[in-house]
């Protein structure tokens, strides 16, 4: 499945009875320490290539091994990869502490529980460091389930990880919807079978263009995430 295309046909439920939330970029605001943390695994690799916020929205794409390979104009074998990565989580773990949670996303997870509906988290960030996490911010409470990944798989299409999700979970796909930052969550909720929102605030890991190419309706935080979702909300912004 490539990245220019979606499944996902843009319509939000009717009713919606339960919200996935992707993590980093999205209840998370730590695109900043995302890209200084690629920079440092760079750096650390003797790979001499400036990473900015610009060239990282220019290039990003799902598998990370092939975003790298963008970034750098050329193959990176799986040795080569497997270092990157373990550099980049071990600096992200690092960064990570002084992140906080997006505008408003405290807010709207409250009113979310209050209107009855359950929430729950899908990350591709490992579950060693997305636990934590989310412990740390206070709103582990908020959530159903929290799945990250395991195992030795790194960087790769949230597809599986999000099926796996909701099998565990036991929801109606017809009242789901999955929140998130990129192009892999709207293909992933359309492979799923799944609604999808996903955020635009002009400063995350796709540019413009890309997220609105993406088929499915957008927002510019989360607020305006639980705005769309209300029953009777206004037809969302392609």
């Amino acid at each position: 499945m490539s990245e220019e295309t979606t499944g996902a046909d843009g319509a939000l439920p009717e009713s919606t009875s339960h919200v996935i939330w992707d993590w980093n970029g999205t209840l998370l605001d730590d695109v900043g320490a995302v890209v200084e943390a690629t920079t440092v695994a760079f750096r650390q690799a003797g790979i001499r290539v400036e990473v900015t916020g610009e060239s990282y929205r220019r290039s990003f794409t799902r598998p990370i091994r092939h975003f790298y390979e963008r970034l750098l104009g050329r193959p990176i074998g799986p040795d080569e990869w497997a270092r990157l990565d373990h550099a980049f989580h071990l600096e992200y773990a690092r960064l990570e502490d002084r992140c906080a949670l997006a505008a408003g996303a405290r807010e709207v997870l409250d009113e979310i529980r209050e209107l009855g509906w359950t929430q729950s988290v899908c990350s591709m960030l490992p579950e060693e460091y997305l636990l934590p996490a989310v412990e740390r911010q206070g709103i582990a409470g908020h959530f159903v389930r929290i799945d990250g990944l395991r195992g030795a798989e790194r960087g790769g299409v949230k597809l599986k990880n999000l099926i796996a999700h909701l099998d565990h979970l036991g929801v109606a796909p017809s009242g789901t919807v999955l929140v998130g930052d990129t192009v892999d969550d709207a293909l992933a909720a359309g492979g799923a079978g799944i609604a999808c929102i996903l955020l635009d605030s002009g400063a995350g890991l796709h540019d413009s263009e890309t997220i609105r190419g993406a088929g499915v309706p957008v927002a510019a935080d989360v607020p305006e995430v639980l705005a769309l979702l209300r029953p009777g909300a206004p037809a969302p912004r392609p």
